[in-house]
């Protein structure tokens, strides 16, 4: 014997026989009384009549199948989508990234894998009045404090190159004792290889040797994703690998080769979109209607971003990285870039809103199929309200987060406000701020009334008799009733 706190009023149906499970899971057929509901701690509901809810969340289970006729709607619009995106990426395919000769400038020079093997202390203005200079980076030693240290206690470490054809070759480097990075006995560091320069110069440390640490973090981010998520992290995690392949496989190198950058994101964006979503929610008209909402407000983002960014005059080249790409290949459109880049960002903030709010008008369906597309709408927008606010608040701390060094020169420098967006710098990322969260917010209400109406009108069980925006049977009171098993 089983006890049900709350048995839900069920339609009558004549001749007192079950037709069917419209969502495929398995029923009593030729009953002239169906088994009542069972209501579950976790929030499903299964019913053994015809039509029988199976709610589920966001986080797991399918979604009930939609109607034929609403599956060849969706697939008339994502089949030529999906075979477009592959064209695309066939035509734009490239071959590899194009060889140039190395300046020698930040990331574009050889490095190797060192280790500091010794560091003693010596007197920095007998380093200085026989030497001059430290020998490590210039960018390391910063400002002119460094070359004209006369006093204090600098280190002299011995370095020990561990690959390359160099391998087991040592050379000195002087650490002056105001330099942000100290060298230790037995740490692993990268070293930058300059062949033209002089023997002793050839090798300079450059930064940390800091794999082990980040691939540890990895490996926990990992092991929390499938801890929590079990398949679908694992799912997730899968898809997190083929968005960075066809980022590094496709997207870069085709930039490199002189593609559009625009074509190529909204390409790349597309592919990583389409494999993204339905790998991790499953091939459904849940996941297809969160694809259309992703897609519509992907083209409202890269629409806004091209208008502002050429009337705001924005080039896309404001810092030694871009500068040294601008130089290195001049044919590539830096404002295109900076659009390229707009569109990738905001995509994966775009997934989350889409799936969840149509999850949530998904699960609203389930749990009251009578109710109509307005009622749906009136009711996911609600929770995508609350949705927005804290989306849009996470991006533009984000940005204040990452940007601080930057916010704070700028504070020291006692720049107003209007002085500090009106340079290009921050007026950069102010319009990748605001036209990403312009996208999002757009997002909420365009997923929304797509879920609403999608689901709506999928009509197959007993809940299509009920009048559109008809009210919910009420409760029935008392203890509930019990089920023989």
């Amino acid at each position: 014997m089983e006890q049900y706190p709350y048995q839900p009023p069920e339609p009558h149906h004549p001749g007192g026989s079950d037709q069917g499970v419209a969502d495929g899971h398995g029923a009593r057929e030729g009953s002239g009384d169906a088994a009542p509901a069972q209501v579950h701690p976790n929030g499903h509901g299964h019913s053994g009549r015809t039509g029988h809810t199976h709610g589920h969340s966001h986080s797991h289970g399918p979604a009930a199948p939609v109607s034929k006729h609403l599956r060849k709607v969706i697939a008339a619009i994502l089949v030529p989508f999906t075979a477009a995106v592959l064209v695309g990426l066939v035509v734009l395919w490239p071959g590899s990234a194009p060889a140039h000769k190395r300046s020698g400038v930040g990331f574009d020079r050889q490095t190797q894998q060192a280790t500091v093997t010794r560091v003693v202390e010596v007197s920095c203005k007998s380093v200085n009045a026989s030497g001059g200079t430290p020998a490590g980076d210039p960018a390391i030693a910063e400002g002119t404090a460094a070359q004209q240290q006369s006093g204090g206690t600098c280190k002299k470490a011995t370095v020990q190159v561990d690959t390359g054809k160099d391998k087991g070759r040592t050379f000195t480097e002087i650490v002056q004792p105001d330099q942000t990075r100290q060298l230790h006995q037995g740490e692993k560091v990268v070293v930058a290889y300059e062949p033209s320069a002089p023997r002793e110069l050839q090798y300079a440390v450059t930064d940390v040797d800091r794999k082990f640490p980040m691939a540890l973090l990895a490996g926990i981010f990992a092991v929390a994703v499938v801890v929590v998520g079990r398949l679908r992290g694992v799912m997730a995690l899968v898809a997190l690998a083929v968005s960075f392949l066809v980022l590094t496989l496709f997207i870069l190198p085709a930039i490199l080769e002189g593609a559009n950058p625009l074509v190529v994101a909204v390409v790349g964006s597309s592919a990583i979109m389409l494999i993204a979503l339905y790998m991790c929610h499953g091939l459904s008209a849940r996941t297809s209607v969160a694809v259309l909402g992703t897609l519509i407000s992907l083209s409202l983002i890269g629409a806004l971003g091209s208008l502002f960014i050429g009337w705001a005059a924005l080039t896309g080249n404001t810092d030694d990285n871009t500068g040294l790409i601008h130089g290195l290949y001049p044919s590539i459109d830096m404002s295109g870039l900076l659009l390229a880049g707009v569109i990738i960002g905001s995509l994966g903030v775009l997934d989350d809103v889409t799936v969840t709010q149509t999850s949530a008008v998904w699960e609203l369906h389930e749990a009251n199929p009578s109710m109509g597309w307005r009622g749906l709408y009136r009711a996911g927008i609600r929770i995508g309200r609350d949705h927005i606010a804290s989306v849009v608040n996470t991006l533009v701390l984000a940005y204040a987060g990452a940007a601080l060094p930057l916010l704070l020169l700028f504070s020291i420098a006692q720049s107003s406000v209007g002085t500090v967006a009106n340079s290009e710098l921050v007026a950069e990322e102010i319009v990748r701020t605001l036209v990403g969260s312009i996208g999002l917010v757009a997002s909420v209400p365009v997923t929304t009334v797509l879920a609403a109406l999608v689901v709506s009108a999928d009509r197959t069980g007993p809940a299509a008799a009920a009048p559109v925006g008809a009210q919910p049977a009420p409760a029935r009171g008392g203890r509930g009733r019990r089920r023989k098993r």
